[in-house]
């Protein structure tokens, strides 16, 4: 942290919708305007600049931006961060900053971010409630900013307008005054009531990576995006026009209605859920059967595939230069640290299987889509498949993709001890075939690709690292890969048998946290520490870095247990107390691990002088000149051991790649 802090909160106008297209796209629109800027020096008064009455920007607040001793302090940093940039460019052209160019963000430090690590809510007003700070957000504040900063409709009363200003309505505008000045006051509180629990100078490093990266952006093939919205939108037609000559019904796609035409065809359907029509499909297609039933029923699976969305929130969120940029939240999964994705949800996109994959993409950016049809079939999924090859370099660069090989294997094991393991990941790194061999006592060259002791050694991998069980294994796919729901009670039984360390660390984790809430002592397992401070049970990961779980407690569970239960954010963003277990903090525990071996790798690569566009789980995308650099160089600065897991055996794996794809 720098000797001085600047506290600042402000309030925007645009056009554009903040939500659905992030805040790169709506501070570059037009129609975009800083409205009021409140900040406050420290521990100094809170001052307010009213630039929407036509008031100066504040030359001190100006300085404060370049200056190397003062550090500019938000809730949500980047959206002020963004906002900042986008006005400096426009009302100060090639004086501050270049077009393209964004306030530094090593001055930047965000209360947003700590609050997660320590996790706490995610908006202002949510870590204030729980903290009990004696400065609160005002709650009249969603409407003012639904008055002030976003259109209005246009209506007889109002004279038509489009926009609320200050002169419409002045006694809300004092209001609106207030309650940002207040913003500024709460944000204060804030961090003074965390400043015992500061982001550590390595969190800060890595949050300021997270920046330069969304400030980078992806680029999107922004012509292929319109075509492929363009084909859903004809295929669909297409289909909606057959479903209704086939059923008749006034709606065909009305539950109730396409119910009622199957039972008349003798088909009695309790759902049509995709899981449902998809199984009812395999068993249709086995058989003899109504035709216009089963091609109904393909229809409708079709229908319903959801291929467009991220296709429409590109198109959404692309910035004036094609580049989609705030895709990434840092410390977005509270408990882990991991990131999370914005605006397109870059980290679950569908898997590619298309081959070849180069002429369907081609056939789609130039529009050919009956042949789309005719030469791969069932458009939806194609279009599916395609979403990852919106993604693109740009000109004169390729891109390398690489991604560590079973990091949360490795680093399971390698927390619990389980040396057999380790051996495979020093060797052939072989994993589910090893896993079998151990499962069922036979020799590991006797498995191969398509063994079926490979498939249940592959789901026993997937599916019981963390204490799962037979609903785990069928919530992750055991019943579509082949297995019977039958022995999948003897595959946990027989990996659980194979692993004993990693179940022990599951009993020991959990006899631990309890242990550190009941007595306030701190608890060692193996390269993990427990310890209870301040009303938060902390787990000290071995690069240093702490989980945090708030007000702790330890009592009786829905089978008459003790059990630990926390407070937290759970369904709905709702803060409410919610219960952990053994199992549960070794899977939190592992993954976090994970992901500081993550960000260490992409420090490293970063620091090479690589610019990394994406990441998505343990893979990271980083565009490359032409001619420049190699997979095995970016690999390597990847498995370059770490300090505090030097013994821990790392493996990337890449390719290259002229649009985003997996290998």
């Amino acid at each position: 942290m720098r000797q001085r802090i600047v506290h600042i909160d402000i309030e925007t106008f645009s056009a554009v919708n903040l939500a659905k297209c992030g805040v790169y796209r709506y501070a570059e629109s037009d129609s975009f305007q800083i409205l009021l800027v409140a900040y406050a020096f420290d521990d100094g008064p809170v001052r307010i600049a009213d630039l929407a009455s036509g008031e100066p920007f504040p030359q001190e607040l100006l300085d404060a931006f370049f200056d190397s001793g003062t550090t500019c302090m938000a809730h949500n940093a980047q959206f002020e961060r963004v906002c900042f940039s986008s006005y400096l460019k426009r009302q100060y052209p090639g004086t501050y900053l270049q077009e393209g160019e964004f306030l530094n963000p090593d001055g930047w430090y965000c209360t947003m971010v700590q609050a997660a690590e320590l996790g706490l809510p995610f908006s202002l007003d949510g870590v204030a409630t729980v903290l009990k700070t004696g400065e609160q957000k005002d709650k009249r504040g969603k409407d003012l900013i639904r008055y002030f900063c976003v259109p209005c409709r246009p209506t007889k009363a109002n004279g038509g307008r489009t926009r609320n200003l200050p002169e419409h309505d002045p006694q809300k505008w004092s209001e609106f005054k207030a309650y940002c000045v207040q913003d500024v006051a709460t944000e204060r509180d804030i961090h003074r009531r965390m400043q015992h629990f500061p982001l550590s100078e390595a969190e800060l490093a890595f949050y300021h990576m997270d920046q330069r990266i969304n400030d980078r952006g992806w680029k999107i093939d922004l012509p292929f995006v319109r075509q492929a919205i363009a084909c859903d939108m004809l295929h669909s037609e297409q289909m909606t026009a057959r479903a209704y000559e086939l059923t008749g019904l006034e709606n065909p796609n009305s539950v109730s209605q396409l119910k009622g035409w199957l039972e008349v065809r003798g088909i009695q359907m309790d759902s049509l859920s995709k899981k449902a029509v998809a199984q009812a499909v395999k068993e249709l297609d086995s058989g003899g059967c109504d035709a216009e039933v089963l091609e109904m029923l393909k229809l409708r699976q079709k229908l319903a595939k959801s291929s467009v969305k991220k296709y429409e929130a590109c198109e959404r969120a692309v910035c004036q230069d094609g580049r989609a940029r705030g895709l990434f939240l840092f410390y977005g999964a509270n408990h882990t640290g991991r990131f999370t994705s914005r605006l397109i949800q870059v980290q679950n996109l569908p898997q590619n299987h298309l081959e070849p994959l180069e002429i369907a993409r081609n056939l789609v950016k130039t529009g050919q889509f009956g042949a789309l049809e005719y030469f791969f079939g069932n458009t939806p999924q194609v279009l599916s498949e395609l979403i990852r090859t919106a993604f693109v370099p740009k000109e004169g660069c390729r891109f390398i993709v690489a991604d560590f090989s079973a990091i949360e294997a490795r680093g399971l094991s390698w927390l619990a001890g389980e040396e057999w393991r380790m051996e495979v990941f020093r060797t052939h790194g072989k994993i589910y075939e090893a896993t079998a061999a151990n499962m069922f006592h036979i020799p590991i060259e006797s498995i191969t690709k398509t063994s079926p002791e490979r498939q249940k050694g592959k789901q026993a991998e997937l599916g019981c690292g963390y204490g799962g069980s037979v609903g785990a294994l069928i919530s992750m796919g055991a019943l579509e890969n082949g297995l019977k729901e039958s022995e999948l009670q003897d595959i946990i039984d027989a990996w659980r048998q194979a692993n004993p360390k990693i179940v022990r660390l599951w009993y020991d984790i959990d006899r631990a946290a309890h242990k550190a809430i009941r007595t306030g002592q701190p608890q060692t397992v193996g390269k993990i520490c427990i310890a209870y401070q301040g009303g938060m049970m902390l787990i000290r990961l071995p690069s240093g870095r702490r989980l945090v779980y708030i007000r702790p407690r330890l009592e009786p569970n829905r089978f008459g247990h003790m059990s630990i239960t926390y407070e937290g954010i759970g369904i709905g963003n709702k803060w409410e107390r919610l219960e952990t277990y053994g199992a549960k903090l070794v899977e939190n525990i592992t993954q976090g691990m994970c992901r500081d071996i993550l960000v260490e790798a992409m420090r490293r690569v970063e620091q090479a002088g690589f610019d990394i566009v994406a990441h998505v789980h343990d893979e990271m995308i980083v565009e490359v000149p032409n001619g420049v650099s190699s997979v095995e160089e970016i690999c390597g600065i990847m498995s370059v051991p770490l300090e505090w897991c030097a013994d821990l055996p790392l493996r990337a794996d890449g390719y290259e790649c002229r649009f985003y794809r997996k290998d």
